[in-house]
């Protein structure tokens, strides 16, 4: 049974929480703005590059129903205090990473040690808040810190590089991690069910090598285009789709599942969940492509262009404190579709960087997709609640907390890959155009937008034509990403208007 807490331990418990959320949604989007720094300095290639910025999120994704589980039962306190730990080496050995792979090994480690992390969170929250409008305030909070650590990474870790090296941007967990520990075993109660199901780890094996293999198939495709990479993308594609049709068939069998997948019988409950995957695909995408535009197209140094990201994350703020008053006035459906249409047209803009004269498309995107993200992103929680059976609460949430976490993930595995794949292949194509540019230099440039730097300097007149057809080649690939986002999330628009009817019918409200 857990004690009753009083409104200052309450609310000082929710503050340390906040702090691991802080830290994971900040290391999804941080490295965006540290690219350049580390592709000079470790010399990945294009898909080395996206398994360090994505592995990290996918191993998070794929893990968190599976740590949802243990916590039940070793207790959520406890898994977060063995957790951290492990998040704080890894953060450390990412930060002195020698080797491409040495940084994809680290953040793998830090993917494990993040699992651990954001399910105890929420757990908590639900234990520390047993007031429904307490608890949705909390859950606010929480849900504010995790998308405004995700837009704020860029700003972090510009500043950091502005006075140090690119590892610099991983080292801010350990002081944070550090400060955790101190205070969390103080003020944080244990918390875990008291009958848990059977513990199940061949579920979460599953949905692990089902989506990396269908994001290495992706991957293959989309960075080498010949016919051996095909077959290779088409195992594993075929690899990935077995792996999570087992674990659905899986879950819909069994009597204590992972995830109850029959959830998803509800549009109102699958409109949410999806909300929360498109909003941060968006959002991530966007984090991976934009430092990279403001450093090296707009030439801007790393605190500067970490500045100009300052407005996306105000934006983010801005929707979310205004979420629940709007609510309170219009209904969680309508503020819902407002998000989602402000996202969409934000998103118009981002495919209008190279079109119109600078900043304007680059402010009306920040605005505008900021406040849609934090009005939508909000909201979804209560209707995801709403939407569930009481003795499906929990089951609920952890689904939901997979959706914010997987739609990170896809935005740099799908977004980031699409968009590397139209830079690149705009590179080659120019490749016969540019004085000096030979084969070999062609492709090493098509590799990174970094990389493409350093080929050019090597090259007559410092290579001004490669450098104007990567740049190019790079917009065109922001264009194809910021459609292909507009596109979601409009169609989300009209199925969450259309799968929310319900909760609109009966808003007492109204």
């Amino acid at each position: 049974m857990t004690p009753t807490l009083s409104p200052l331990r309450r609310w000082s418990a929710l503050g340390v929480l906040v702090l691991p959320v802080l830290l994971i949604s900040i290391d999804m989007s941080v490295l965006g703005i540290a690219v350049p720094a580390l592709s000079a300095a470790l010399n990945p290639t294009s898909t080395q590059l996206l398994w360090i910025i994505d592995l990290y999120s996918f191993l998070l994704a794929g893990l968190l129903v599976f740590m949802g589980s243990l916590g039940d039962r070793i207790g959520r306190r406890r898994l977060l205090l063995l957790g951290a730990p492990l998040f704080g080496a890894a953060a450390l050995l990412a930060a002195f990473a020698t080797s491409p792979e040495m940084l994809i090994a680290a953040r793998a480690l830090l993917g494990l040690g993040g699992a651990t992390l954001m399910p105890s969170t929420r757990g908590l929250i639900r234990t520390i808040f047993p007031d429904r409008r307490q608890r949705r305030t909390a859950i606010a909070v929480w849900a504010m810190a995790f998308s405004g650590g995700s837009a704020l990474g860029p700003v972090v870790g510009g500043l950091l590089l502005e006075h140090f090296w690119w590892g610099s941007v991983f080292l801010l967990n350990v002081p944070v991690i550090v400060a955790f520990l101190a205070a969390a075993p103080f003020l944080l109660p244990e918390s875990r069910d008291p009958a848990p199901g059977p513990f199940d780890p061949l579920s979460a094996v599953l949905s692990i090598l089902g989506m990396l293999g269908l994001v290495y198939a992706l991957k293959t495709v989309a960075t080498q285009p010949d016919a051996g990479a095909a077959l290779t993308a088409a195992a594993a594609a075929v690899l990935g789709a077995g792996a999570l049709a087992w674990f659905v068939a899986r879950q819909r069998r069994r009597p204590d599942p992972m995830i109850d997948v029959s959830l998803f019988e509800s549009l109102a409950f699958t409109s949410a969940i999806l909300v929360n995957v498109v909003a941060m695909l968006a959002l991530m995408g966007l984090m991976f492509f934009l430092p990279q535009f403001l450093m090296l197209v707009r030439g801007m140094g790393a605190a500067e262009a970490g500045l100009w990201t300052l407005p996306l994350a105000a934006a983010t703020v801005v929707g979310t404190l205004a979420a629940a008053p709007l609510a309170g006035r219009l209904s969680v459906r309508t503020v819902i579709a407002a998000g989602l249409a402000c996202s969409t047209l934000g998103l118009l803009c981002a495919s209008l960087l190279d079109e119109l004269a600078w900043p304007g498309p680059f402010l009306v995107l920040s605005a505008l997709f900021g406040v849609g993200v934090g009005l939508a992103e909000t909201l979804t929680n209560d209707v995801v609640l709403a939407a569930a059976p009481p003795e499906r609460a929990g089951s609920a949430a952890a689904i939901s907390e997979t959706g914010y976490e997987f739609g990170g993930a896809m935005g740099t595995a799908l977004l980031g890959t699409a968009g590397m794949a139209v830079y690149a292949a705009g590179v080659r194509d120019a490749a016969g155009t540019v004085p000096g540019l030979n084969a070999a230099d062609a492709e090493a440039a098509a590799q990174t937008l970094a990389a493409s730097r350093d080929v050019a300097a090597a090259l007559p007149d410092g290579g001004a034509g490669l450098l104007e057809a990567a740049d190019a080649a790079f917009l065109a690939g922001i264009d194809l990403i910021a459609l292909i986002a507009a596109g979601l999330m409009a169609a989300l628009l009209a199925l969450t208007w259309h799968g929310l009817r319900e909760e609109a019918a009966t808003d007492p409200r109204h």
